[in-house]
């Protein structure tokens, strides 16, 4: 299997789906300037698979979307991402739908 991520971006909301992991996250990190531009909902539910350096690019997300100045808002976080989240002590920072 060949992990890779793709992503809608359409009316404020940025949908993620695949594998966000430090081997896929490339593009999306190279686009995130523009594809952040009015986005106020990240829905994550489509993630398969994330890692640390996927957890990083989605807190990087949230600091670029309070840039504009929007409160980006998180729907669909699975029991492994909210693991991964707490982990790293995170919950206050990601906020959640």
């Amino acid at each position: 299997m060949n992990p890779s991520l793709s992503w809608t971006s359409a009316q404020g909301k940025l949908a993620l789906s695949g594998w966000l992991t430090h081997e896929t996250l490339l593009p999306l990190w190279q686009q995130r300037e523009d594809l952040m531009n009015g986005v106020s909902l990240l829905d994550v539910s489509g993630l398969e698979q994330v890692d640390t350096a996927g957890l990083a690019l989605l807190i990087h997300l949230r600091e670029t979307a309070k840039k504009q100045p929007l409160t980006l808002q998180m729907s669909g976080i699975t029991d492994r991402l909210r693991a991964l989240i707490g982990l790293y002590n995170l919950q206050s920072v990601m906020i959640t739908v």
